[in-house]
């Protein structure tokens, strides 16, 4: 059974050139021996430099598409880069070099796999609004959420410089710094998740190397049960500019205020209203959820303090990895006391509760 290159690089069989580049990238950064020291971490860097330098050549990838692995080794040797025969309608056989780091010199720009990163630090302008209406841009999704172990850096091609014996010249590109911007969102979105849609207006370097004003759409999906704080990066969508990276735009959600519920993580923390009558004798009530108006009861037979709770289990915010599970509803209490009694009132409390 031959290697499934695909699955190494986790993506699915129609995947387009952009998004081999993007799992490229992503996986190569995170197997690096340089930076994952764990057991089978340099094997599996192997092993997604050879899916990437299969998969990014189209002729290869037709190949192995119709033979797979062992048709497109075609069962013969070689030496680095391919040579030897036996292949598929006399396809010249592929082997595959063996050294991960030069696929990763040859993508990334340089032998350092992090010679080319700069810590990005807030700042940079960018013009933003809300939009009600527009469509999204083609199939590829650039949105990425932050949880890439490298996420707070940005890479950039490098060019090499010079030539002969000695050792290469590189010239580092430098990307702008992120434009961050708060995504105000509800607690009801964040209950069923939705989508928005922002509008950039960004410059852009056309093929005729002027420069002109567009206006894109950005289409976010906003998952079930995301944090407060959660960011969603938009790689290279800053404005365009000669000898510079794009800067990476940066959505980091923050919860709009809610008139019944406050946020405590997956939780809801309600406050209900008690009378100091219903506190001391008992009484059910019902308590609001978030979905589409229904009520849960909850019986209270024991004495409310101010300092008492109730859980209402399964019924607050879906959690972020497990959205089918949802947190609980925490009822905390406040007990209205009354502004005054009157003296008989008084007489027959004193005689009723304890000393």
């Amino acid at each position: 059974m031959g290697k499934d290159y695909y699955k190494v690089l986790g993506i699915s069989r129609d995947a387009n050139e952009e998004q081999i580049k993007k799992s490229y990238r992503k996986m190569a950064l995170k197997y690096h021996p340089d930076k994952n020291k764990s057991a089978g971490a340099e094997e599996k860097f192997k092993e997604i430099a050879e899916a990437y330098e299969v998969l990014s050549d189209p002729k290869k990838r037709e190949i192995y598409d119709q033979y797979g692995e062992e048709g497109l080794k075609g069962g013969g040797g070689g030496g680095p880069g391919g040579g030897g025969s036996g292949g598929p309608g006399g396809y010249t056989s592929y082997t595959f070099h063996g050294d991960p780091n030069e696929t990763f010199q040859r993508f990334f720009g340089t032998s350092n796999p992090f010679e080319a990163f700069s810590f990005m630090s807030n700042g940079g302008s960018q013009r933003m609004f809300f939009s009600s209406g527009g469509r999204g841009h083609d199939g590829f999704d650039p949105m990425e959420v932050d949880d890439d172990p490298f996420g707070g850096f940005g890479v950039g091609p490098m060019g090499g410089m010079g030539g002969g014996h000695g050792p290469t010249r590189m010239r580092k590109e430098v990307q702008d710094p992120p434009i961050t911007h708060n995504l105000m969102v509800s607690l009801d979105e964040v209950y069923r998740g939705t989508t928005k849609k922002m509008k950039i207006n960004r410059q852009v370097i056309g093929a005729d190397s002027y420069a002109r004003r567009e206006d894109k759409v950005l289409e976010i999906q906003i998952r079930k049960g995301w944090k407060e704080g959660t960011k969603i990066t938009f790689p290279k969508e800053g404005d365009q500019k000669p000898g510079h990276i794009p800067a990476d735009i940066v959505f980091v959600l923050k919860d709009k205020p809610h008139t019944v519920f406050k946020r405590d993580g997956s939780n809801l923390i309600y406050t209900a209203k008690l009378s100091l009558r219903d506190a001391l004798v008992g009484c059910t009530m019902q308590v609001p959820t978030l979905d589409q108006g229904r009520t849960v009861p909850i019986h209270c037979q024991d004495i409310i303090k101010p300092t008492s709770k109730k859980i209402i289990r399964g019924e607050g915010l879906p959690l972020p990895k497990q959205p089918s599970q949802r947190g609980n509803i925490v009822v905390q209490f406040d007990i209205q006391f009354p502004n005054g009694l009157s003296a008989p009132t008084k007489d027959i409390l004193r005689d009723c509760l304890p000393a």
